[in-house]
């Protein structure tokens, strides 16, 4: 049985029906949906400010990895990318009237570039049709491939996220084997040396057998390579394939890693049982460091 602080609401509400129509119309997928968030109904039905929110995953709901944790479909030769996705992409979110969207996708490990590309004209078609928009895309490793990586960087985004998922140690026993806490941490790296003012951030999942000081090399890791912004949430097993949970790491705790990453400089830190790396809770936070950022830049240029 689950602990009381994990127990949420079915999804409902007009701003929920409203954004699953536009997504199935558009032929788009939602991370939020194939990995089974238990968050889907606040972001989509809107929560305390009636903005909904979702995170679209692009390039196909069938993955080219096979990691334990996750839910989303695995195929060793997934469909073929569709070449309108940047376009109905960017329509479906023009249509919400949001400020800040999360773009992910599945690894693509069949794809020369990983799909580097393909996100990066995501990103660029978003931007034309919605100038303010602020974008923040969760991007998979590309194989190690750091020109690649640069490519979708570059692209016009506002945040790149990249998530380590877990401690070093854990990584093999939790990750697909082509991934790696060595091969991940140079991804966010290379992603802050393409870009200037580029914001980076990652998510780790706990519950899954990690150890205090573990948390803690992986946090002192992050900054000292100028990670700006992590989250840590529970793991939940999405079903009896995957991973069992080995501990449900109390609400206290989350508070705790909040308050110690607060303290070791991370620009934000949202930690929690039910935050996920996506979770609409930080996009108003982060938002507002970006434009903090942007007003910065705009005093010393006039």
């Amino acid at each position: 049985r689950l602990p009381r602080w994990l127990q949420t609401a079915i999804p409902k509400g007009k701003n929920y029906t409203k954004l699953k129509t536009d997504l199935r119309s558009l032929n788009l997928t939602t991370v939020c949906e194939e990995a089974r968030c238990p968050n889907i109904g606040e972001c989509w039905g809107g929560g305390d400010t009636n903005t909904a929110t979702a995170t679209i995953m692009l390039m196909g709901d069938e993955c080219t990895r096979g990691c334990r944790f996750c839910s989303v479909k695995t195929s060793k030769n997934p469909g073929p990318l569709d070449p309108l996705e940047p376009y109905n992409t960017a329509k479906a979110v023009g249509s919400w009237g949001v400020h800040y969207i999360v773009l992910t996708s599945v690894d693509r490990d069949d794809i020369s570039d990983g799909g580097a590309s393909h996100l990066a004209e995501c990103v660029k078609e978003l931007k034309l049709q919605v100038p303010d928009l602020l974008v923040e895309v969760l991007a998979p490793d590309f194989r190690g491939d750091l020109d690649a990586v640069q490519r979708l960087a570059s692209s016009g985004m506002d945040v790149f996220a990249h998530n380590l998922e877990t401690v070093n140690r854990l990584q093999a026993f939790v990750r697909d084997p082509r991934a790696n806490y060595k091969q991940s941490m140079e991804v966010l790296i290379k992603a802050k040396e393409s870009s200037p003012g580029l914001l980076t951030k990652t998510s780790l999942m706990l519950g899954l057998g990690e150890a205090d000081e573990e948390i803690v090399e992986t946090m002192e890791d992050l900054r000292k390579n100028s990670v700006d912004v992590v989250t840590f949430g529970q793991y939940m097993q999405p079903t009896k394939r995957h991973l069992k949970v080995k501990e449900y790491v109390t609400p206290e705790k989350f508070k705790h890693w909040e308050q110690l990453g607060m303290d070791m400089g991370f620009a934000y830190v949202a930690s929690g049982p039910l935050v996920r790396s996506s979770y609409k809770a930080g996009e108003y936070y982060i938002k507002n460091i970006i434009d903090k950022q942007r007003g910065i830049v705009s005093d010393v240029n006039d």
